[in-house]
């Protein structure tokens, strides 16, 4: 089933194949460990239950079979959806090299083919080389509404509203009304008609199709996009039901993690440990675990093992984020994150302000414009606050939360 929301990374979309030691993220030492022989063993990936068997008789047929499109979709999409549900781009670099018997991608390229890198792509965060591949894919096959809609993310996500709204528009011509309709209410929501945007989401939810518990994954979706545009508005109490309502079982990784930034924003760090406690360590995971510890610790409720727990978190996200620097051209991709850490755990502005620009040139959600504005508040610098406001503006982004952070500072 197609997803869609604020999330940028619950569709898919891949870029032109790059060098998996780009993608693997920190093994806990900032300095790289060279194997001392062929035959040692660096690190071992977790092992996920029902998923290695599939995983090896994917590879057998790729072995036989490289350019056997069905195959090389279904382990490409095995691959993505571990590295999702992971929060592990080491499975999104399979995924790619999956892929890689189809370079250069070409018009001739299988439009699936085209669709499924577009779709990586974007979960890697090359935004340029997914839009390049998505319009490709598009401009031979434009009844591809998966296309469509992982094109609007992408645009929505650099902060190009109106471009996001042609592509959600072109859903409407293939019949996927209820994409269209939530795409286009998004898009509102973040210009700042949130009463209109809302009432569109209900529409939605209040559908008697939705109500099948079969559908409580996009249920989820739908709620948890609700919340945001809430946020956005301000209205604090409906976006906490909201996100409650969303919370159910089978809440995806997005959902939680969407939720638990609310609930730190909110300085209600308590309940952000039990909802992360099931998934993944992935950097975002375990950067709002060491935020929300580091609060509850500033107010006395950690038990000594469980600070020092802690501080061991802390310590590897900060080796995390060291080795990622070290790797040519990656430091834009993590600066959101960085940003927080160095904003929320190491208390320096001048470095989270900095981080912070840097990942405005990527991405321009509207974490990342809070982030910015934080920053630069926390920093005290006046150029840095007129940089946000004119940031905004220029992309029509309106953030009840942004204001409050900027206040009525010049």
């Amino acid at each position: 089933m197609i997803r869609i929301g604020a999330l940028g990374h619950r569709l898919a979309g891949a870029i032109a194949l790059i060098g998996l030691s780009a993608l693997l993220p920190a093994t806990g030492h900032a300095t790289p460990r060279v194997p001392a022989s062929d035959t040692e063993i660096v690190e071992s990936l977790p092992a996920v239950a029902s998923w290695s068997r599939e995983e090896r008789r994917l590879r057998r047929e790729l072995v036989q079979h490289p350019r056997d499109e069905g195959v090389a979709l279904a382990a490409a999409q095995s691959y993505l959806d571990l590295a999702r549900s992971q929060g592990d781009a080491r499975y999104a670099g399979y995924a790619m090299g999956v892929l890689q018997a189809w370079q250069p991608l070409a018009d001739e390229t299988p439009n699936a083919i085209l669709v499924m890198h577009a779709t990586v792509a974007q979960f890697l965060h090359d935004f340029d080389g997914s839009e390049r591949t998505l319009r490709m894919a598009l401009a031979g096959h434009p009844d591809n509404a998966q296309g469509w809609l992982t094109l609007a993310t992408i645009l929505r996500v650099r902060g190009r509203y109106e471009e996001s709204d042609k592509a959600c528009r072109s859903l409407v011509r293939l019949r996927q009304n209820l994409y269209a309709v939530a795409c286009l209410a998004e898009n509102a929501g973040l210009r700042g008609d949130h009463k209109g945007a809302q009432e569109a989401l209900q529409g939605l939810l209040d559908n008697a199709l939705l109500q099948d518990p079969r559908q409580a994954s996009t249920r989820q979706w739908l709620l948890t996009t609700m919340a945001e545009i809430h946020e956005l508005a301000g209205r604090v109490p409906q976006a906490d039901t909201a996100y409650r309502q969303a919370m159910g079982a089978g809440a995806s990784g997005y959902d939680v993690l969407a939720c638990s930034g609310f609930l730190l924003n909110r300085n209600r760090p308590a309940e952000v440990l039990p909802l992360l406690e099931a998934e993944a360590r992935s950097d975002a995971v375990l950067l709002r675990i060491v935020i929300a510890t580091r609060r509850l610790a500033a107010q006395n409720k950690l038990s000594t093992p469980q600070r020092e727990a802690a501080q061991r978190d802390a310590e590897e996200l900060a080796a995390r984020f060291d080795a990622a620097a070290l790797r040519p051209g990656n430091s834009q991709l993590h600066a959101r994150e960085h940003a927080l850490f160095a904003l929320d755990v190491r208390g320096d502005a001048q470095q989270a302000l900095a981080l912070a620009r840097l990942n405005v040139q990527l991405q321009r959600e509207p974490i990342d414009l809070l982030v910015f504005a934080r920053a630069a508040s926390a920093a005290g610098d006046d150029g840095a606050r007129r940089e946000v406001r004119e940031l905004m503006q220029q992309i029509g982004l309106r953030d009840a939360r942004v204001d409050a952070v900027l206040g009525g500072s010049a």
